[in-house]
């Protein structure tokens, strides 16, 4: 997430089970390479399942997680694996954003870390990121202080997360991921690709194409 300034500022709305953010998060990753201290990338909430669906279930749920391979196809595509685990389906998009804001509120790494695993947790490794125990677990393996997980399951956290959709909603945006340039504030919605975005920050950086 991160304070500090930049001379492009990215926002980015996200939602932890939706495959599209995961390829849309190693393009903006390498935007983060490419740009370095040029590009600021703040990750706010977008809820594609703002509350839990008793009714689905684990066979529909991995029959779903079939169409994951369309964004597998793409050339620069993370690692995605249809649903192998006896976990699940997840329950709903708040747990993880929750867990996100957790890490955010100890700094920019935190957050990092926590963002990347919980995709690679859920899309290549078949683990439910909604449950808290697996959450616990991917906070561990993050390396992160056990007590300040506890700010994912506060009244406070949750509400946060609803006020980055309400915002996101308010924008126009309907899908996600979507990408706001501060200054531009029309947020590009799908996943576009990487050299879409790289010529789009190029210019406003004056460096031509």
């Amino acid at each position: 997430m991160g304070a500090r300034n930049a001379a492009v500022h990215l926002v980015v709305w996200s939602d932890y089970l939706c495959p599209w953010c995961y390829l849309g998060t190693a393009r903006i990753r390498r935007l983060e390479d490419e740009f370095a201290q040029a590009l600021q990338v703040e990750w706010r909430a977008f809820l594609l399942r703002p509350q839990p669906d008793p009714g689905r279930s684990l066979e529909h749920f991995r029959v779903y997680t079939r169409t994951w391979l369309r964004p597998a196809a793409e050339d620069d595509a993370p690692v995605f694996r249809p649903w192998v685990s006896d976990e699940g389906p997840p329950s709903h998009s708040i747990p993880a954003h929750a867990a996100a804001k957790a890490a955010a509120s100890l700094d920019g790494h935190a957050f990092r870390r926590v963002h990347d695993r919980l995709l690679r947790a859920y899309f290549t490794e078949s683990r439910d990121i909604t449950r808290r125990e697996t959450l616990a677990a991917l906070w561990r393996e993050c390396g992160l202080p056990e007590v300040a997980l506890e700010r994912a399951f506060t009244s406070e956290t949750h509400a946060a997360v609803v006020a980055d959709h309400q915002d996101a909603r308010a924008r126009g945006v309907t899908g996600v991921p979507a990408v706001m340039m501060v200054g531009n504030d029309v947020p590009l919605l799908g996943a576009l690709p990487y050299e879409s975005y790289r010529r789009w920050i190029a210019r406003a950086l004056g460096r031509g194409d």
